[in-house]
């Protein structure tokens, strides 16, 4: 096969730094967002305000992904794991295009092992070519969470398979030192009948026991038609055992795109919140233990329209919300290939119950002074 470029880690906008600060700087758990709430602000003093790629400065290594890295990376307890593809192979054996989850020794960069998953048979409409896995991995303790381009919620064992496979799950693709060790797998397709828009990218979080994603379900090849209009847009899975403990639907035959969009976390007047952008445009509040809806907000004006091709006034959301002191920040927006058009950035009273568009709007920029985004906010 013809390969792309592979892509370094470190010019997918990731340098590690510093090495006698590794250690310190690790923690049980990385995830996307640096906290439930997804708020990437840290607490770090002393880190290094530039680097060179070309001379090395500040650079403590660079490993080789694939062609497209858009999963992590994330660092949590001595590795550091990044979503790719399969350009850069790793392996001999996995040739072709592929979703690979790769996982490097945080201190030397030495590669450990990855996973690796075949592409759907649906094609694109299902598993863009060479996008690979597009989930930004959970890590804790000796378990990684992440979404793999088959539409699976996939838990892994941290040490790959060199230690032994610890089952019970041995469906692995391979059986070698340098590969993952699947200890549960959920697959959203087969079990949901979701139909992932282009690809399957959620990016877990997970609280408690709890582990909270997005499914990516959305509208077919044509952008018309809802294969799955009631088949969820998020869930919540065991993250022990796989096993499902809720979905939530309310998005159903409302969806414009897809619903990729990562969910955040926080308690909010004592109460356990999961909030997450719908693939209709609207954040949505869940309760954390059942799923049902406290609030919702449309991020569109009333008499908004979704036209093809980003033509219209009505837009999805594709960037994070962000929780900070009971407020929720998120701002609306499209493909960027459906070009510049205006949007919206808002700040969200989260305290409410029921349709709160019209009630806990806490300050918005809009129309000419704010156009589409796709960026999640940073609070500090």
């Amino acid at each position: 096969m013809t390969r792309q470029s592979v892509t370094y880690l470190l010019l997918v906008g990731f340098a590690v730094t510093g090495g006698a600060r590794i250690a310190q700087a690790q923690s049980d758990i990385g995830m996307f967002g640096n906290t439930p709430a997804r708020n990437m602000v840290s607490d770090e003093t002393g880190v290094p305000d530039n680097w060179g790629p070309q001379t090395g400065s500040n650079i403590l290594w660079t490993q080789p992904v694939g062609s497209q890295a858009y999963g992590g990376p994330t660092v949590s307890n001595g590795k550091v794991y990044v979503g790719t593809n399969n350009e850069g192979v790793r392996n001999p054996a996995y040739d072709g295009d592929m979703g690979v989850l790769m996982a490097f020794d945080a201190e030397s960069g030495d590669f450990v092992w990855q996973m690796v998953h075949d592409k759907l048979s649906a094609g694109r409409v299902n598993d863009w070519p060479l996008q690979g896995v597009c989930s930004t991995a959970f890590a804790e303790g000796d378990r990684v969470w992440y979404v793999s381009n088959q539409a699976h919620v996939v838990c892994l064992d941290v040490n790959g398979l060199a230690d032994g496979n610890d089952g019970p799950f041995t469906g692995e693709t391979g059986t070698g030192p340098t590969d993952g060790d699947i200890l549960w797998s959920y697959d959203m397709i087969g079990e949901l009948d979701v139909f992932p828009h282009n690809l399957a990218t959620g990016s877990p979080l997970i609280v408690g026991d709890m582990l909270f994603t997005v499914t990516s379900n959305g509208v077919d090849e044509g952008h018309v038609n809802i294969p799955s209009p009631f088949s969820p847009h998020i869930i919540a899975l065991d993250k022990n055992t796989g096993e499902l403990l809720w979905e939530n639907t309310d998005v159903g035959e409302g969806v414009l795109h897809g619903s990729w969009t990562n969910a955040a976390y926080a308690e909010i007047n004592g109460r356990a919140q999961v909030v997450v952008p719908g693939g209709d445009g609207v954040v949505y509040s869940l309760d954390a233990a059942t799923g049902e809806t406290i609030w919702q907000f449309d991020g569109n004006p009333p008499d908004s329209e979704w036209i093809l091709g980003g033509r219209g006034t009505r837009n999805n959301i594709l960037s994070t919300p962000v929780i900070y002191n009971d407020r929720v920040y998120v701002g609306v927006g499209q493909d960027p290939e459906h070009g510049e058009a205006p949007g919206h950035f808002y700040a969200i009273d989260a305290t409410g119950t029921g349709d709160v568009t019209d009630t806990h709007k806490v300050w918005s920029r809009d129309g000419e002074d704010f156009y589409r985004t796709m960026s999640t906010a940073a609070i500090a």
